[in-house]
């Protein structure tokens, strides 16, 4: 998720529900009834769509919905349109859940490194967390792990993707996040349908995100106000700090974590990284401003497993950015590289995309990818 330390990050669902129908009867106890909920929670989900067109015409409908409603059409015409991104019935209906996120997802992660657990399922394949619609389940699941030695995250999601096997529809949980929000998981989800590797989480992740960003930049330039442009500045700003603060951290653990330190002096030294990355957050907040959810976990309990699922939605991320601008910000031309790198086996696929990262010279287009032309000019 991009990668999201907040809490607003867009992951993927843990489990296809077309998968989960099929696996049900091919799993163990405890599997079935994972799939259950994934089947049950995704089909209730399904049975709520309303038309959108429905409900910009009916006289009951609130005014505000009415607005904003309007707007996700348009933008989802300007995704299709604009983007090429697939024009079909995904988010042409809406969904108000009554909650603030559609699933939960778990992460984990041993307690001296950052290789985030994974969960095999089918279609999908090997993904590194796992979703639940029911908060106490995914709750449930986490203290399991961490009895079992694991660290663990457990972050709300907003929005997931079927890729394309059902229309997928808007939902309160992310109308409610204003239209930079709106804009940005429309373009993802929707990058999702078009390129999709079954088991290669950073892969999908960090394209869906290349797409994101450029089609909100996009976006922005033909139908963003100066108050939505200058919003998205400081956005990108605060993004561009905290994803070298993060990096400059992870950079330390992975060191920690490969050397031969005894165990209990690694535990220590653990924490005292993470004290310094609290520390070292307090002080971007004066001159960046606070990413609430970042502020959130950062302060009450960084881990590996939170760590870890950040790294999923921006460890390619640079790659890609330097990809598309090798292709002349050429939507078309893009897509198809990308499809292309798709066919590849996942070590070659991996190996092609940090070999563009190790052409850019000195680093310094990388550093200006990742910014995402923020810039860390809030950094101290």
């Amino acid at each position: 998720m991009r990668w999201r330390g907040r809490a607003v990050r867009r992951q993927r669902a843990a489990a296809l529900v077309l998968a989960a129908g099929v696996a049900a009867g091919l799993a163990g106890c405890s599997q079935v009834g994972y799939y259950g909920q994934a089947v049950g929670g995704h089909l209730e989900l399904m049975r709520a769509r309303v038309p959108i067109d429905e409900l910009l015409h009916a006289p009951a409908t609130d005014a505000d919905l009415r607005r904003r409603l309007a707007e996700v059409q348009a933008i989802r015409d300007f995704a299709s349109r604009e983007l090429g991104l697939p024009d079909n019935g995904s988010y042409r209906s809406y969904v108000d859940l009554g909650r603030p996120y559609v699933v939960w997802n778990v992460f984990a992660a041993p307690e001296l490194s950052l290789q985030a657990k994974s969960w095999c399922l089918l279609v999908v394949g090997c993904v590194n967390y796992r979703g639940y619609y029911d908060r106490h389940a995914a709750e449930q699941l986490a203290a399991a792990l961490r009895a079992q030695g694991y660290d663990t995250y457990v972050g709300g999601v907003p929005a997931y993707s079927t890729l394309g096997h059902f229309d997928d529809p808007v939902l309160n949980t992310f109308l409610r996040l204003g239209t930079l929000t709106v804009a940005r998981t429309l373009f993802h989800e929707l990058a999702h349908q078009l390129v999709f590797v079954p088991g290669d989480t950073p892969f999908n992740e960090s394209f869906a995100t290349a797409v994101e960003r450029d089609g909100l930049r996009r976006w922005l330039r033909e139908h963003g106000s100066s108050e939505l442009q200058a919003a998205d500045a400081a956005q990108r700003q605060r993004r561009a700090a905290f994803t070298a603060l993060l990096q400059s951290y992870r950079e330390r653990f992975v060191a920690l974590y490969a050397s031969e330190l005894p165990v209990a002096e690694k535990r220590a030294a653990k924490a005292a990284l993470f004290a310094g990355l609290r520390n070292a957050h307090a002080g971007l907040r004066p001159a960046c401003g606070v990413l609430a959810g970042d502020a959130r976990q950062v302060d009450e309990d960084p881990n590996n497993a939170w760590l870890a699922s950040l790294a999923l939605y921006s460890e390619l991320l640079p790659a890609f950015e330097l990809l598309l601008a090798s292709h002349d910000h050429d939507l078309p031309r893009f897509y198809r590289e990308v499809a292309g790198l798709a066919a590849l086996p996942t070590s070659e696929r991996h190996a092609a995309l940090r070999s563009l990262l190790s052409a850019a010279a000195g680093g310094e287009r990388r550093d200006a990818v990742i910014a995402s032309g923020g810039g860390d000019s809030c950094r101290r």
